[in-house]
Protein backbone atom coordinates (compact mmCIF):
# COMPACT_ATOMS: atom_id res chain seq x y z
CA UNK A 1 0.00 0.00 0.00
CA UNK A 2 1.24 3.00 -1.17
CA UNK A 3 2.17 5.83 1.45
CA UNK A 4 -0.81 8.63 0.72
CA UNK A 5 1.32 11.48 1.53
CA UNK A 6 3.84 9.96 -1.21
CA UNK A 7 1.47 9.22 -3.61
CA UNK A 8 -0.21 12.51 -3.22
CA UNK A 9 3.39 14.59 -3.70
CA UNK A 10 4.08 12.63 -6.50
CA UNK A 11 0.71 13.71 -8.28
CA UNK A 12 1.35 16.91 -7.48
CA UNK A 13 4.47 17.21 -9.02
CA UNK A 14 3.48 15.72 -11.92
CA UNK A 15 0.60 18.03 -12.33
CA UNK A 16 2.85 21.00 -12.22
CA UNK A 17 5.37 19.69 -14.24
CA UNK A 18 3.62 21.09 -17.30
CA UNK A 19 4.56 24.68 -18.56
CA UNK A 20 2.23 27.01 -18.50
CA UNK A 21 0.19 27.55 -21.87
CA UNK A 22 -0.30 30.89 -23.27
CA UNK A 23 -3.83 31.98 -23.33
CA UNK A 24 -5.21 32.90 -27.59
CA UNK A 25 -6.60 35.92 -25.60
CA UNK A 26 -7.15 37.68 -22.37
CA UNK A 27 -10.37 40.00 -21.75
CA UNK A 28 -11.02 41.99 -18.82
CA UNK A 29 -14.30 42.31 -16.78
CA UNK A 30 -13.15 44.29 -14.16
CA UNK A 31 -10.60 46.95 -13.28
CA UNK A 32 -8.40 45.02 -10.51
CA UNK A 33 -5.37 42.91 -12.60
CA UNK A 34 -7.59 39.70 -10.80
CA UNK A 35 -10.54 40.45 -13.10
CA UNK A 36 -9.16 38.80 -16.28
CA UNK A 37 -10.37 35.61 -18.30
CA UNK A 38 -8.04 33.51 -20.48
CA UNK A 39 -9.70 32.88 -23.81
CA UNK A 40 -8.17 29.12 -25.81
CA UNK A 41 -10.14 28.26 -28.92
CA UNK A 42 -10.03 24.80 -30.11
CA UNK A 43 -7.09 23.71 -31.64
CA UNK A 44 -8.97 20.92 -33.77
CA UNK A 45 -10.14 24.16 -36.12
CA UNK A 46 -13.98 23.44 -35.27
CA UNK A 47 -15.70 26.80 -36.06
CA UNK A 48 -18.75 26.35 -33.30
CA UNK A 49 -17.46 24.10 -29.98
CA UNK A 50 -18.85 24.39 -26.49
CA UNK A 51 -17.60 27.05 -24.02
CA UNK A 52 -16.08 25.62 -20.53
CA UNK A 53 -15.50 27.81 -18.39
CA UNK A 54 -13.23 26.44 -15.87
CA UNK A 55 -12.21 28.19 -12.16
CA UNK A 56 -8.69 27.07 -11.00
CA UNK A 57 -8.32 25.65 -7.15
CA UNK A 58 -5.85 26.15 -4.90
CA UNK A 59 -7.71 26.53 -1.33
CA UNK A 60 -8.68 30.59 -2.54
CA UNK A 61 -4.92 31.52 -1.80
CA UNK A 62 -3.27 34.19 -3.80
CA UNK A 63 -0.20 31.86 -4.69
CA UNK A 64 -2.27 29.87 -6.63
CA UNK A 65 -3.45 31.59 -9.93
CA UNK A 66 -4.76 30.60 -12.86
CA UNK A 67 -1.60 29.40 -14.56
CA UNK A 68 -1.09 26.13 -13.28
CA UNK A 69 -4.54 25.09 -14.65
CA UNK A 70 -3.55 26.30 -17.88
CA UNK A 71 -2.24 22.73 -19.20
CA UNK A 72 -5.46 21.13 -18.09
CA UNK A 73 -7.22 24.12 -19.92
CA UNK A 74 -4.88 23.80 -22.99
CA UNK A 75 -5.81 20.05 -22.83
CA UNK A 76 -9.70 20.68 -23.26
CA UNK A 77 -9.33 23.03 -25.98
CA UNK A 78 -7.21 19.54 -27.80
CA UNK A 79 -10.17 17.79 -27.31
CA UNK A 80 -12.04 20.20 -29.37
CA UNK A 81 -13.55 22.49 -26.63
CA UNK A 82 -13.62 26.40 -26.74
CA UNK A 83 -12.66 27.38 -22.91
CA UNK A 84 -12.69 30.33 -20.76
CA UNK A 85 -9.65 29.96 -18.20
CA UNK A 86 -11.09 32.72 -14.86
CA UNK A 87 -8.94 34.20 -12.36
CA UNK A 88 -10.61 36.00 -9.58
CA UNK A 89 -9.51 38.06 -6.56
CA UNK A 90 -8.09 35.46 -3.68
CA UNK A 91 -6.81 35.74 -0.25
CA UNK A 92 -3.97 37.74 0.62
CA UNK A 93 -0.03 36.56 -0.12
CA UNK A 94 0.78 36.32 3.85
CA UNK A 95 -0.63 34.31 6.84
CA UNK A 96 -2.92 35.58 9.42
CA UNK A 97 -1.20 36.28 12.30
CA UNK A 98 0.06 33.05 14.12
CA UNK A 99 -0.94 31.39 10.57
CA UNK A 100 1.18 28.87 8.64
CA UNK A 101 -0.67 29.44 5.21
CA UNK A 102 -2.00 32.68 3.55
CA UNK A 103 -5.22 34.06 4.02
CA UNK A 104 -8.45 31.68 2.44
CA UNK A 105 -10.15 34.09 -0.11
CA UNK A 106 -11.60 37.51 0.63
CA UNK A 107 -15.24 38.25 1.30
CA UNK A 108 -16.82 39.37 -0.56
CA UNK A 109 -14.08 39.89 -3.33
CA UNK A 110 -13.84 36.42 -4.62
CA UNK A 111 -17.94 36.00 -4.84
CA UNK A 112 -18.01 39.37 -6.43
CA UNK A 113 -15.48 38.32 -9.28
CA UNK A 114 -16.79 35.08 -9.80
CA UNK A 115 -20.44 35.95 -10.63
CA UNK A 116 -19.08 39.19 -12.15
CA UNK A 117 -16.99 36.79 -14.48
CA UNK A 118 -19.81 34.43 -15.23
CA UNK A 119 -21.97 37.49 -15.98
CA UNK A 120 -19.59 38.45 -18.57
CA UNK A 121 -18.23 35.55 -20.09
CA UNK A 122 -20.72 35.24 -22.85
CA UNK A 123 -20.77 38.40 -24.11
CA UNK A 124 -16.12 38.18 -23.75
CA UNK A 125 -16.31 35.67 -25.23
CA UNK A 126 -18.69 36.52 -28.69
CA UNK A 127 -15.71 39.56 -28.95
CA UNK A 128 -12.52 37.29 -28.51
CA UNK A 129 -13.13 33.76 -28.84
CA UNK A 130 -15.49 33.35 -31.87
CA UNK A 131 -15.17 29.48 -32.00
CA UNK A 132 -17.22 29.58 -28.44
CA UNK A 133 -21.02 28.36 -28.68
CA UNK A 134 -22.70 29.70 -25.70
CA UNK A 135 -25.86 27.67 -26.19
CA UNK A 136 -23.21 24.52 -25.13
CA UNK A 137 -21.69 26.04 -21.60
CA UNK A 138 -20.34 23.79 -19.41
CA UNK A 139 -18.61 25.17 -15.91
CA UNK A 140 -15.87 23.51 -14.24
CA UNK A 141 -13.73 23.97 -11.61
CA UNK A 142 -10.89 22.14 -9.21
CA UNK A 143 -10.77 21.98 -5.26
CA UNK A 144 -11.47 25.74 -4.67
CA UNK A 145 -12.83 26.02 -8.11
CA UNK A 146 -14.98 23.11 -7.96
CA UNK A 147 -16.50 25.07 -5.03
CA UNK A 148 -16.89 28.01 -6.68
CA UNK A 149 -18.48 26.47 -9.96
CA UNK A 150 -21.00 24.55 -7.49
CA UNK A 151 -21.73 27.94 -6.39
CA UNK A 152 -21.69 30.06 -9.78
CA UNK A 153 -24.52 27.27 -11.01
CA UNK A 154 -26.69 27.97 -7.79
CA UNK A 155 -27.25 31.41 -7.56
CA UNK A 156 -30.78 31.45 -8.69
CA UNK A 157 -30.88 29.97 -5.20
CA UNK A 158 -29.58 32.42 -3.27
CA UNK A 159 -31.26 34.18 -0.13
CA UNK A 160 -33.63 36.81 -1.59
CA UNK A 161 -31.00 39.58 -0.50
CA UNK A 162 -28.47 38.45 -1.94
CA UNK A 163 -26.12 40.49 -4.09
CA UNK A 164 -25.40 37.91 -6.34
CA UNK A 165 -29.05 36.23 -6.78
CA UNK A 166 -29.75 35.57 -10.40
CA UNK A 167 -33.54 35.71 -10.77
CA UNK A 168 -33.45 32.55 -13.20
CA UNK A 169 -31.21 29.67 -13.42
CA UNK A 170 -28.20 30.43 -15.49
CA UNK A 171 -27.63 28.84 -19.23
CA UNK A 172 -25.86 26.25 -18.31
CA UNK A 173 -25.66 22.59 -19.89
CA UNK A 174 -24.74 21.69 -16.74
CA UNK A 175 -21.50 21.40 -14.38
CA UNK A 176 -18.28 18.95 -13.69
CA UNK A 177 -17.08 19.59 -10.25
CA UNK A 178 -13.70 18.41 -9.86
CA UNK A 179 -12.96 17.14 -6.13
CA UNK A 180 -14.58 20.17 -5.00
CA UNK A 181 -15.19 21.41 -1.51
CA UNK A 182 -18.32 20.91 -1.94
CA UNK A 183 -20.11 20.47 1.90
CA UNK A 184 -18.40 23.40 3.86
CA UNK A 185 -19.72 21.58 7.20
CA UNK A 186 -18.05 18.08 6.38
CA UNK A 187 -15.07 20.44 4.80
CA UNK A 188 -14.68 22.10 8.15
CA UNK A 189 -14.71 18.89 10.43
CA UNK A 190 -12.01 17.53 7.87
CA UNK A 191 -10.12 20.76 8.72
CA UNK A 192 -9.83 20.65 4.78
CA UNK A 193 -6.45 22.71 3.13
CA UNK A 194 -5.62 24.53 6.50
CA UNK A 195 -8.73 25.84 7.98
CA UNK A 196 -9.49 27.43 4.50
CA UNK A 197 -13.29 27.38 4.31
CA UNK A 198 -13.88 29.14 7.26
CA UNK A 199 -11.36 32.12 6.12
CA UNK A 200 -12.88 32.44 3.04
CA UNK A 201 -15.65 33.49 5.12
CA UNK A 202 -13.97 36.15 6.95
CA UNK A 203 -13.79 33.78 10.12
CA UNK A 204 -15.22 31.83 12.58
CA UNK A 205 -16.82 35.09 13.62
CA UNK A 206 -18.93 34.95 9.99
CA UNK A 207 -19.28 31.55 9.37
CA UNK A 208 -22.69 30.71 10.25
CA UNK A 209 -23.93 34.27 8.87
CA UNK A 210 -22.20 33.58 5.72
CA UNK A 211 -22.26 29.67 4.91
CA UNK A 212 -26.18 30.32 3.76
CA UNK A 213 -24.91 32.29 0.82
CA UNK A 214 -21.41 30.46 0.23
CA UNK A 215 -21.89 26.48 0.73
CA UNK A 216 -22.73 24.74 -2.11
CA UNK A 217 -24.47 22.02 0.02
CA UNK A 218 -26.91 25.38 1.17
CA UNK A 219 -27.79 26.06 -1.71
CA UNK A 220 -29.96 22.93 -2.89
CA UNK A 221 -31.75 21.84 -5.56
CA UNK A 222 -30.44 23.81 -8.29
CA UNK A 223 -31.84 22.07 -11.01
CA UNK A 224 -28.86 22.19 -12.82
CA UNK A 225 -27.20 18.94 -13.95
CA UNK A 226 -23.80 17.99 -11.93
CA UNK A 227 -21.25 15.68 -11.64
CA UNK A 228 -18.71 15.59 -9.32
CA UNK A 229 -15.11 13.66 -10.35
CA UNK A 230 -13.64 12.36 -7.07
CA UNK A 231 -10.28 10.58 -6.38
CA UNK A 232 -11.11 7.85 -3.94
CA UNK A 233 -7.24 8.83 -2.69
CA UNK A 234 -7.49 12.05 -2.33
CA UNK A 235 -5.94 13.34 1.22
CA UNK A 236 -6.12 16.69 0.13
CA UNK A 237 -10.35 17.01 -0.13
CA UNK A 238 -11.56 13.78 0.88
CA UNK A 239 -13.71 12.16 -1.20
CA UNK A 240 -16.12 12.24 1.84
CA UNK A 241 -16.58 15.99 0.86
CA UNK A 242 -18.19 15.00 -2.51
CA UNK A 243 -20.21 12.05 -1.11
CA UNK A 244 -21.75 14.65 1.53
CA UNK A 245 -22.88 16.94 -1.10
CA UNK A 246 -24.38 14.13 -2.91
CA UNK A 247 -26.48 13.34 0.20
CA UNK A 248 -27.69 16.88 0.94
CA UNK A 249 -28.47 16.92 -2.88
CA UNK A 250 -30.44 13.53 -2.70
CA UNK A 251 -32.62 15.03 0.75
CA UNK A 252 -33.02 17.94 -1.71
CA UNK A 253 -34.61 16.12 -4.24
CA UNK A 254 -31.68 16.39 -6.70
CA UNK A 255 -29.70 12.97 -8.30
CA UNK A 256 -26.07 14.27 -9.14
CA UNK A 257 -23.76 12.39 -10.55
CA UNK A 258 -20.44 11.24 -8.49
CA UNK A 259 -17.93 9.93 -10.14
CA UNK A 260 -15.49 8.04 -7.78
CA UNK A 261 -12.01 6.85 -9.61
CA UNK A 262 -10.46 3.90 -7.60
CA UNK A 263 -6.61 4.44 -6.87
CA UNK A 264 -6.51 8.35 -7.58
CA UNK A 265 -5.52 11.14 -5.53
CA UNK A 266 -6.46 15.12 -5.82
CA UNK A 267 -3.92 16.08 -8.70
CA UNK A 268 -4.30 13.60 -11.61
CA UNK A 269 -7.82 15.18 -12.39
CA UNK A 270 -6.55 18.11 -13.82
CA UNK A 271 -3.08 16.44 -14.98
CA UNK A 272 -3.12 16.21 -18.67
CA UNK A 273 -0.89 13.31 -18.20
CA UNK A 274 -3.50 11.50 -16.39
CA UNK A 275 -5.90 9.31 -17.22
CA UNK A 276 -7.90 10.99 -14.94
CA UNK A 277 -7.89 14.15 -16.56
CA UNK A 278 -9.43 12.14 -20.16
CA UNK A 279 -12.28 10.87 -17.83
CA UNK A 280 -12.87 14.68 -16.83
CA UNK A 281 -12.91 15.79 -20.54
CA UNK A 282 -15.82 12.95 -21.38
CA UNK A 283 -17.76 14.28 -18.50
CA UNK A 284 -17.56 17.61 -19.79
CA UNK A 285 -18.71 15.98 -23.15
CA UNK A 286 -21.29 13.62 -22.04
CA UNK A 287 -23.07 17.37 -21.08
CA UNK A 288 -21.59 20.07 -23.83
CA UNK A 289 -22.49 18.00 -26.71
Amino acid sequence: MPDPAARDAAEEASAFSHPAVAPDATAAYGDHPDQVVDFYAPRDGRTRAPLVVALHGGAWRAPYDRRHLTPFVDFLARRGFAVANVEYRRGSGLPRQGGTAPVAGRWPETFDDVAAALDAVTDLAAAHLPQADPRRTVLTGHSAGGHLALWAAARHVLPADSPWRLPAPPELRGVVALAPIAHFGRAVELGVCGGAVTELLGGEGEYAARAASADPAALLPTGIATTLVQGREDVVVPYAVADAYAEASAKAGEEVGLTLLEGIGHFPLIDPAADACAVVAEEIAQLAW
